[in-house]
């Protein structure tokens, strides 16, 4: 294997818009070991496309006899289409439609610690831990024990959705983000001094994380200005606290999420806005 790149060992599939199982037949050699299909992560192809589905790549795959594996991006493990957030099919959905290895990350939409899994058949596993680089690429034991943590709460799907934050806050509603962040301004305001002014309004919330590249998920955002400051001040001023307050700028607006607003979080950014307008 030496002097050969790992680019000489990908054959590309089709187009970056178009890609069909007929492209993948007609690619398919002698030396054609598996075939591929790979997550569009951070990024969507819309208009004028087609693509593979797993049950298409599968079928191609065993008229050569050849494994199929799935890079599922960021990886769920519950379906999340009932709560808005269509189009990402689960690791169980691939392996039922015949992928015989399927890799996604700890992270992001699993809710675990930065990480990469690979699960799939025994037959494909195998090998795999009998390789030398499984000894420098394993987690270690802080990532396995935090992993099987994440991992043990997915045996309740409700358990899951309410103790692993980012499925919390992806999957919180319309009504409740608006009742929390009328909630959270009236706390805000009994601290604040005449300065700062509050208010909310409708706008949305970007998943991101390389999952939902297009999706926006209604909210409602918390407004904040401070007399003397614009909003690119503010948004400076709060972010370069010891403990960073992290908002965004749009249409002018210093906005705040309350999809990501933790309770503990509401007297910080209080005493960071009274701080501001001390100074």
């Amino acid at each position: 294997m030496s002097g050969i790149s790992p680019l000489d060992l990908l054959r590309e599939i089709g187009a970056t818009n178009r890609t069909h199982p007929r492209d993948y037949r007609a690619a398919i050699t002698g030396e054609t070991a598996l075939l591929l299909k790979v997550h569009t992560s951070n990024f969507a192809v819309v208009g004028f496309t087609a693509e593979v589905s797993t049950e298409e790549l599968v079928s191609v795959s065993r008229e050569s006899s050849l494994p199929v594996m799935v890079d599922a991006g960021s990886g769920t493990l519950i379906n999340l289409s009932a709560y808005g957030l269509q189009g990402e099919t689960t690791v169980g959905k691939y392996l039922e439609a015949g992928a015989d290895l399927v890799t996604f990350s700890g992270d992001k939409l699993l809710g675990g610690p930065q990480a990469g899994i690979i699960v799939g058949k025994r037959s494909c596993l195998e090998p795999m831990k009998k390789h030398p680089l499984l000894r420098a690429l394993r987690l270690d034991k802080v990532t396995l024990a935090t992993l099987e943590g994440t991992l043990r709460l997915y045996r309740d799907e409700q358990q899951a959705l309410q103790q692993i934050p980012s499925l919390r806050m992806m999957t919180l509603s319309a009504e409740e983000l608006a009742t929390r962040a009328k909630a959270i301004v009236r706390r805000m305001r009994r601290g604040l001094p005449a300065g700062v002014s509050l208010k909310t309004l409708k706008g949305f919330s970007q998943v991101g994380g390389g999952t939902f590249p297009l999706l926006e998920l209604p909210t409602t955002l918390i407004s904040i200005s401070v007399d003397g400051l614009s909003s690119q001040q503010l948004e400076q001023s709060l972010r370069t606290r010891v403990l960073p307050i992290i908002g965004r700028i749009y249409q002018g607006d210093y906005l705040l999420d309350p999809r990501t607003v933790a309770d503990q979080d509401v007297p910080d950014m209080v005493l960071a806005l009274q701080s501001l307008v001390a100074a």
